[in-house]
This record gives C-alpha cells, sequence and structure tokens, in this order.
C-alpha cells in the first residue's frame, strides 16, 4: 500500500516544527537566565574559594578551639563538646575522644600562657581575610584598606566562637522543641552571615542587598548540618576505626569543603539576586518601607529615650 502525500507532509511540518522549538529553547538556555547564572558562578571559582575557606578554618579554627578550650572552665568545655556534637552528630567514640582532648588542655594553658591565647587570636584571622576575600569576589569589590579591617579581622572570629559556643541550647530551641530550634538556627545563621558580610565588605554594600545571600547561606548551612548528623557520624566512627586518630580528621575536612562550598554559592546566588530589577525595585523598596514603618519617629525615639537628647 502506499501511503497518502498528505500525511508524509505533515510528519515533516511536525518534525520540522518542533526542530525549530529545540533550538528556539537550546538558544534561550544560552542566553538566559540560567545561562548567565552559570556563567558568572564558573567565574567566581566557587570551589577554590571553598577549599580555601575548609582549609584555614581547619588550620586556624580547630587551634583557636583548643586554646579557648585550655582557658576555659570545665563547664563551658561540656558546652563546647556539646555543641559541636550538636552540630556535627558525632557520638560515640569519637565524642569520647573529643572530649577527653578539652579536658587534656590544662597543659596547653600552662605552656602558652596569655601570650599563646592572643598569637591564636591573631593567626585565626587568616580565616577572617580569607572569608573577606571570598565576600569581595562575590561583590566584585577590589581589596579594602588593611587599616579599616584589622579590627574587623580580629572581631569576627570572636563572635563566630561565641556563635559556636552556644549550638546546644540554640538547635533545641533553649528547652522548645526541635522545631522551635531549626526556626532559631536558620534565623540567627542568618543574622551571623548578615553581619559577617557588612563586616568583611567594611559596609561598602548596603543591608539590604547583603539579607538575600544572608538568607541562603544561612539556610543551606543549618540544613546541611541537619543532614550532616544523619552522616557524619557513621562516617566518623568507621574513620576512626580503619585510619585511627586521623581518620575523622580527613573526614571533617571533607564535611568544612561541603559546607562552605554551601555558604559560598550562597554568598554569590544572594549578589546574583540582589542585583535582579525584581529584588531592586519590588523587594528592596518593601523592606525599607516596612523598616521604616517599624521604626520610631526621631521625636518619638527621644521621647522614648530621653538620655538620647
Amino acid at each position: 500500500m502506499v501511503g497518502k502525500p498528505g500525511l508524509g507532509r505533515t510528519s515533516r511540518r511536525r518534525t520540522a516544527s518542533l526542530g525549530h522549538r529545540a533550538a528556539r529553547v537550546a538558544a534561550g538556555l544560552r542566553s538566559g537566565t540560567a545561562a548567565r547564572l552559570l556563567s558568572r558562578l564558573s567565574a567566581l571559582n566557587l570551589v577554590e574559594g571553598a577549599v580555601r575557606l575548609a582549609a584555614q578554618a581547619f588550620l586556624t579554627a580547630l587551634p583557636l578551639l583548643m586554646t579557648f578550650a585550655a582557658f576555659a572552665p570545665g563547664w563551658l568545655q561540656d558546652l563546647l563538646a556539646d555543641s559541636l556534637r550538636a552540630v556535627l552528630g558525632v557520638r560515640g567514640d569519637t565524642l569520647d575522644e573529643m572530649r577527653q582532648a578539652f579536658s587534656a588542655t590544662g597543659t596547653t594553658r600552662d605552656t602558652t600562657g596569655a601570650v599563646g591565647l592572643v598569637v591564636t587570636l591573631v593567626s585565626a584571622t587568616a580565616f577572617s581575610r580569607a572569608l573577606q576575600a571570598v565576600c569581595e569576589r562575590c561583590w566584585h569589590l577590589p581589596r579594602a584598606a588593611v587599616r579599616a579591617l584589622v579590627w574587623r579581622w580580629l572581631v569576627w572570629p570572636v563572635v563566630w566562637l561565641v556563635f559556636l559556643l552556644f549550638q546546644a541550647p540554640l538547635r533545641g530551641g533553649f528547652g522548645a522543641g526541635s522545631v522551635s530550634g531549626l526556626v532559631l538556627s536558620v534565623v540567627s545563621a542568618t543574622l551571623l552571615w548578615w553581619w559577617s558580610q557588612h563586616l568583611l565588605l567594611g559596609g561598602r554594600i548596603g543591608w539590604l542587598s547583603l539579607l538575600p545571600g544572608a538568607v541562603l547561606a544561612g539556610t543551606g548551612t543549618v540544613l546541611l548540618s541537619r543532614a550532616a548528623r544523619l552522616l557524619v557520624p557513621t562516617a566518623m566512627e568507621r574513620s576512626l576505626h580503619e585510619f585511627g586518630p586521623l581518620g575523622p580528621v580527613f573526614t571533617f575536612l571533607s564535611w568544612l569543603i561541603v559546607v562552605f562550598l554551601t555558604a559560598v554559592s550562597g554568598l554569590a546566588l544572594g549578589e546574583y539576586v540582589a542585583s535582579t530589577t525584581w529584588y531592586r525595585t519590588v523587594a528592596a523598596p518593601r523592606l525599607a518601607s516596612a523598616r521604616r514603618a517599624h521604626s520610631p519617629a526621631p521625636g518619638e525615639a527621644a521621647r522614648r529615650r530621653p538620655w538620647a537628647r
């Protein structure tokens, strides 16, 4: 049997139409929002920045924790161990090793003294400088003057240490339950990343522009930490039994890389969101108006605070 000529032409038209549509979709993907976003993220070298932050955190933040534990009383050592357990979910032999490390810091205190504490804090500024470089790269800013940032490099690790110290009660919602703990963790992490960007960038970017990155980085790291409580303990226990005390070290370093990759990606995506027309013309003005609506007038503020006159 010979097919009808019309059916062949219709099939060829449909094939050609599908080909044109596929070409238009491919062209749209190459020149659309997703393509611009991917090209911007690839230009920022997110993986390199995350690996550098993880290395600096491992080399400078951990000695700062050990030095702090050397000078802290016993209840603060227990709080720090509980907070690390809440963040990483460590348990069993790994938790015992951690508690022994924190409790065996008397010799460290005797040998280092106050001068060693100051030196450790100054060396921890390498972590602050690395994070500052990542923030400046995300916002396409030049390096700021060193004189304006020295005190910021010192303040940031101290605030970070205090934030880490209270992770155990915070993630428990201060006794209110896990749901409240999750909400408090997301809010506090968002505030930390919001303030961190403002501090390390020297106030060169407005607060409202920094908010999307803070929300993405804070939410992403908290959710990742919740997932890590299910995965990291098993990995640490296995690495401890297979490779000895160095096994959890490699597991922890790998986890740090994933954490900072999530945080840096959130900061970079936040810069992209803050630069969109929707955020600049719709979201940011609404947030600014809501802030003005909840802020008292100057005269009302003076009446509420007589000492401000």
